[in-house]
């Protein structure tokens, strides 16, 4: 495959680790004098882009202290002759963080740029500048697109391990050298604290940094920043931040495990004081639109939204779901007419139409939660579910009939080159999806591919759900549940498409980059 060459990336990096070496980390993960100033602001956070298109992106940084963000970009990393943007005033309000966008950049080229933090009071006094660098998205098809995707950090209390060298997975995904990096969602564990240490089961001791909010869940606005502070002290997401552009979903753990909107937690449940998953998921919100650059939750954004479509020229399109805070209850999930489904109306018809707008070769469903895979909610001995399948194989019923509705769109209109891209499961998996094997017929066939965790409990492969006529190619998962990621079972996704003949190509990886499993597919169809 024909990719772009990365001139100097490496050497901008080293000044960018440099720069985020400045926050104090705690002993064990290798911490590093300031570099900032004394007295002047500073950016130990690191850096992140994300929504990155043709021509423009989002550059994200939190500030120790009130600030103006600076942001300065240049073709070389020599930054002669930068080009400047005046960001926001970083305050508390946002807990210091903001977000720049860039616009009117050069197509598929590399971008070096650098934050710089000033004194409100006084402009000429700024930081130590922390730098990085993106691609943004070639209108030239032959340039090709390869991205990464997985999901789930953080999870089941097993967090920053310093004597396994934090989340070594983002190294390895750097080296594959993507132009975007994809998180289906958990991007950490709100509801998950914590401690100091965890028993394996050899007898050993796995070891965690902690912080004062993740010793329990999360509740207030605070607590839910400090979840996301939390992940931003490892080294290497820190690196790969300033290295690979994001797009960026979320799921239920940003929140509290398995919610949906309206629901009320029970009184059993001490850990929390308040009850109201509401008010609860509009403080993780707010945190989670000031800790990413999302483009629809930008402050002032009109759409205010997670669900969006990235452009990636013209071999890829990519469509972002959120399969959380539009849905229905939880419940056994049987019922016959569901017109709020997953998606509720406004998404679903949202995405039919952008779906049918799209002239990309490539259209993949960035879905938070998979379709054919099982996925339990037991509550006081109901058989509640959680995500789309329930275990019967028949006719589509509860939320099966929202995308039984998708997928006969998708096949009515002629839409080619749909796949689905998932997380949430911890494990990785390929199903295709088949009519001759379904219940329901009424769809062309398709792919779904899981992947994940990133640093999370790993469990055993999910069953299937019959009605959509899933078969399940390959899968790799543990026997136990909630296995350490010093057993393994720590897993990325990657695709790539080629420039000259448009074929897609999906690789499952494990956490080292290891292969283990591959699907080729074809451009132009329908079902695949």
């Amino acid at each position: 495959m024909s990719h772009r060459p990365l001139p100097g990336r490496r050497s901008v990096l080293r000044g960018s680790l440099a720069a985020s070496a400045a926050l104090t980390l705690p002993v064990g993960l290798g911490a590093a004098p300031a570099f900032a100033r004394s007295g002047r602001p500073s950016a130990g956070w690191g850096v992140q882009t994300g929504d990155v298109s043709a021509d423009s992106g989002l550059v994200w940084v939190r500030s120790d202290r009130p600030a103006r963000m600076i942001v300065e970009t240049s073709a070389t990393e020599s930054f002669r002759n930068p080009r400047r943007w005046h960001g926001p005033l970083l305050g508390a309000g946002t807990d210091f963080t903001g977000t720049t966008r860039l616009h009117g950049l050069p197509s598929g080229e590399q971008i070096h740029y650098r934050v710089l933090l000033a004194d409100p009071d006084d402009p000429r006094r700024t930081g130590e500048p922390v730098t990085g660098t993106f691609r943004t998205v070639s209108r030239r098809r032959r340039d090709g697109v390869r991205f990464l995707w997985s999901g789930d950090l953080a999870g089941q209390g097993w967090g920053i391990n310093p004597d396994l060298g934090g989340y070594r997975i983002y190294d390895a995904m750097a080296k594959l050298d993507p132009d975007f990096f994809l998180c289906s969602g958990d991007n950490i564990y709100a509801d998950g604290p914590i401690t100091a240490t965890q028993a394996l089961p050899d007898g050993s001791t796995w070891r965690n940094v902690t912080t004062e909010e993740k010793s329990k869940v999360a509740e207030t606005l605070a607590e839910y920043r400090g979840n996301f502070r939390y992940n931003l002290l490892d080294a290497n997401l820190r690196r790969f931040n300033a290295q690979v552009p994001s797009i960026i979903q979320w799921d239920d753990h940003e929140v509290r495990n398995n919610w949906y909107p309206g629901e009320v937690i029970a009184s059993s449940d001490t850990r929390y004081t308040e009850k109201s998953i509401d008010v609860l998921a509009a403080r993780a919100r707010r945190a989670f639109s000031e800790y990413f650059p999302l483009s629809t939750l930008r402050p002032g954004a009109k759409e205010g939204r997670v669900y969006r479509v990235l452009r990636q020229g013209p071999l890829l399109d990519v469509f972002v779901l959120d399969m959380r805070t539009y849905r229905n209850a939880n419940s056994p999930d049987d019922q016959t007419v569901d017109p709020q489904g997953i998606l509720g109306r406004e998404q679903l018809e949202w995405l039919k139409r952008e779906l049918a707008r799209s002239r990309a070769v490539w259209k993949v469903i960035a879905a938070d939660m998979p379709l054919g895979l099982v996925v339990p909610d037991p509550v006081e001995n109901k058989p509640n579910f959680e995500a789309v399948a329930q275990g019967d194989p028949g006719a589509p019923l509860g939320r099966e009939l929202q995308i039984a509705e998708l997928l006969r769109f998708v096949k009515h209109r002629r839409i080619t080159g749909t796949l689905w891209l998932t997380a949430d499961v911890h494990h990785t998996s390929a199903q295709h999806y088949q009519p001759s094997r379904a219940a329901f017929t009424d769809f062309e066939p398709f792919w779904e591919f899981v992947s994940g965790p990133l640093n999370a409990g790993a469990f055993p492969a999910s069953a299937l759900d019959g009605t959509f006529g899933p078969e399940r190619v390959f899968v790799k998962a543990p026997t136990a549940s909630n296995v350490s990621p010093a057993g393994g079972y720590q897993f990325f996704g990657e695709v790539d498409i080629d420039g000259d003949s448009g074929e897609l190509t999906v690789r499952l990886r494990e956490q080292d980059g290891t292969v283990l499993f591959t699907q080729t597919l074809q451009p132009g169809r329908v079902g695949q």
